[in-house]
C-alpha cells in the first residue's frame, strides 16, 4: 500500500494535520489506537496560560518572544504564528466545529496582533485561562470577573460524574450565591439501572432526542427562583451544538455548561466532525489499529506495518508522528529510561530519574513535558541524525510542558499546521 502521507496517532494534531494535507491534494491514510487526548477536552482551547517559570500570560503572542529557543512555538516563529491563529477559527468552521476567540487577531495592517487570554470555569468552579473555546463553553474577559449573582446548579439524579458542591464552593468564593437541585428524566433513569451507562456520552445520546431535552428544559423553568444564572453540565450535542442552543433559547435565565468528569462530550464531538472532515476529503482512517516495524533508508522513513494489516507494509513519501506522550502511550517508561516506541526516537527528558518528577502531586511536573527532540521543521533525531522525511507534532514534541504551561490546544494545532506546510513545500 501506497500514500503520499501517513499519520500516526488520531487526536487533534493529526487530525488538523491530515485535514490541510487531504484538502491540498496530498493522499494520507490515518493510523489511531482509539481514545486520545481529546476524549478529556474542557472544550477551551489554551495558546498559552503561563510562561515556563510560572509567570502568567494575558496576551500569548507578545509573551512567546520570552519563550525559550527549544520551544515549538520559537521554532515556528511568531510572523506564522500569528497567520496560524488568525485562520483556526476558520478552518474549524469549515469541519463544523464552532469556535469563539477571546480577542479577534488584529488586522494585517497593524503592527502587532493582540490575542488576549480569555477564562473558562472549571469544574471546580474556578478559572482557567483559555485563548478560544466552542460555541457552547463560555469564556470570561477576567479570571475574577462575577458570572452571575444567584446561580442554580442542576444535575441529573445519579450521576456522580459532574460535582455539584465543588461547583457551588468554588463559585462561593467569586460572590455567586448557588443553590442545587437535580432532575429526573424517565430516559435517563434507565441509565441508572447499570452503574456503568450513567455516563456523559449516553446522557448525551438520550439528550439529542427533542422530547427528552425539551422535558429538561421544562424543569429547569420550573425549578428556578428568581436566578440569573443556571448551571448544566456538559452532556448535550454529542454529533452537533444545536441543543445547547436551543436549551438557553428556552431557558430564561444566563445558562452556562460546565465540564464533567471524562468523557468529555465537546471533545468526542469535536473528533468525531474532525475525522468526518478527514474522510470527506478523501482520507483513509484505520481505527484501533497501531504502526510499528518502520523501515528505514539512510536518514528516511521508507514504511511501516500495522498490527491489523500484518505483513502488508505501508510506504509513502512523508510520515507524521503525532500520538501523544506519556499520557497517550506515544512515550514510554521503564524504571530507567523513556522511550517513543514505533520508530525509536530520541527523547528528550533527564537521564536521572529522580529528576523526572517533584514529590508534591500538585507542582510542576517534568514528565508532563517529556517529548521527541526535533530540529525547527519538526523533523526529529534517531541516534542523533535527523530522519528528513518524518515530522513529529502536538503533545509528542519535545521543548515545551503543555499541561503546566497551558498551551496544549496550541501546540497541537500549530504545528500541526507547521507539518502540514512543510510538506506542501510553503
Amino acid at each position: 500500500m501506497r500514500f503520499d502521507v501517513v499519520l500516526i496517532g488520531g487526536g487533534l494534531s493529526s487530525l488538523v494535520c491530515g485535514i490541510k494535507l487531504q484538502k491540498a491534494g496530498r493522499k494520507c491514510l490515518m493510523v489511531s489506537a482509539g481514545q486520545n487526548a481529546l476524549h478529556f477536552s474542557s472544550g477551551a482551547f489554551g495558546l498559552l496560560g503561563k510562561l515556563p517559570d510560572g509567570t502568567d500570560v494575558t496576551e500569548p503572542l507578545s509573551a512567546m518572544e520570552a519563550l525559550p529557543s527549544e520551544h515549538p512555538y520559537s521554532k515556528i516563529g511568531k510572523s506564522r504564528i500569528t497567520e496560524y491563529v488568525s485562520s483556526v477559527p476558520a478552518f474549524f468552521s469549515e469541519c463544523g466545529v464552532g469556535l469563539h476567540p477571546v480577542a479577534q487577531v488584529a488586522e494585517p495592517a497593524e503592527t502587532a496582533a493582540v490575542v488576549r487570554n480569555g477564562y473558562r470555569i472549571t469544574p471546580l468552579g474556578t478559572a482557567k485561562p483559555a485563548w478560544i473555546a466552542m460555541d457552547d463553553v463560555t469564556l470570561f474577559a477576567s479570571k475574577d470577573e462575577k458570572i452571575g449573582e444567584n446561580a442554580l446548579i442542576v444535575n441529573f439524579s445519579g450521576f456522580l460524574d459532574f460535582n455539584t458542591r465543588f461547583i457551588a464552593e468554588g463559585l462561593g468564593k467569586r460572590g455567586t450565591v448557588c443553590r442545587i437541585e437535580s432532575v429526573k428524566l424517565d430516559e435517563v433513569e434507565r441509565l441508572r439501572k447499570n452503574p456503568a451507562e450513567m455516563r456523559s456520552v449516553n446522557i448525551a445520546r438520550v439528550m439529542s432526542v427533542e422530547e427528552n431535552w425539551k422535558s429538561l428544559g421544562h424543569k429547569v423553568q420550573e425549578l428556578l427562583q428568581g436566578e440569573d444564572l443556571v448551571i448544566l453540565p456538559e452532556v448535550f450535542g454529542l454529533r452537533d451544538q444545536v441543543v445547547t442552543r436551543w436549551l438557553r433559547e428556552m431557558i430564561p435565565a444566563k445558562v452556562l455548561f460546565l465540564g464533567t468528569t471524562p468523557p468529555s462530550v465537546p471533545g468526542i464531538r469535536t473528533q468525531i466532525l474532525l475525522k468526518k472532515a478527514f474522510e470527506a476529503a478523501g482520507g483513509t482512517f484505520l481505527m484501533g489499529d497501531e504502526a510499528l516495524d518502520p523501515s528505514f533508508d539512510g536518514g528516511k522513513v521508507l514504511g511501516v506495518r500495522t498490527v491489523n494489516l500484518g505483513r502488508i507494509r505501508i510506504e509513502a513519501e512523508d510520515f507524521v508522528l503525532a500520538s501523544g506522550n506519556l499520557f497517550g502511550k506515544g512515550l514510554l517508561a521503564s524504571p530507567g529510561k523513556v522511550t517513543e516506541p514505533v520508530f525509536g526516537l530520541d527523547v528528550d527528558c533527564p537521564s536521572e530519574r529522580r529528576n523526572w518528577y517533584d514529590e508534591n502531586f500538585f507542582t510542576r511536573q517534568n514528565f508532563t513535558g517529556f517529548g521527541v527532540k526535533t530540529d525547527k521543521d519538526f523533523h526529529p533525531l534517531r541516534g542523533g541524525e535527523v530522519v528528513s522525511n518524518l515530522y513529529v507534532i502536538g503533545a509528542e514534541v519535545g521543548g515545551c510542558n503543555p499541561l503546566a504551561e497551558g498551551s496544549g490546544a496550541g501546540v497541537a494545532i500549530l504545528t500541526a499546521f507547521s507539518a502540514a506546510d512543510s510538506i506542501l513545500g510553503k
